[in-house]
């Protein structure tokens, strides 16, 4: 397993649509593998696209929210860490 490398947390996850929103503490980019990780909380993903206020958009930064589409259930304050 690669090195992993904290760059957010979970702020709000919509259960309907299944997608969470993630506040960046650092740059995310389409095609990055993540790692969502919380108290019951363990998955790995590939960020297929991210949009912010519903428009699409190739990277985010530092202290922008994204919106990201995500195959399980996850929670406020789980942990979102870039896999190198």
């Amino acid at each position: 397993m690669g090195e992993k490398k904290k760059i957010g947390v979970i702020t709000r996850y919509f259960h309907k649509i299944g997608v969470a929103a993630i506040m960046l503490e650092d740059q995310l980019n389409v095609g990055s593998k993540i790692s969502i990780e919380g108290a019951t909380t363990n998955f790995e993903m590939t960020i297929n696209s991210m949009q912010i206020d519903r428009a699409n958009i190739e990277s985010g930064s530092k202290g922008q929210e994204i919106a990201i589409k995500v195959p399980d259930r996850v929670r406020e304050h789980d942990e979102v860490f870039l896999v190198e």
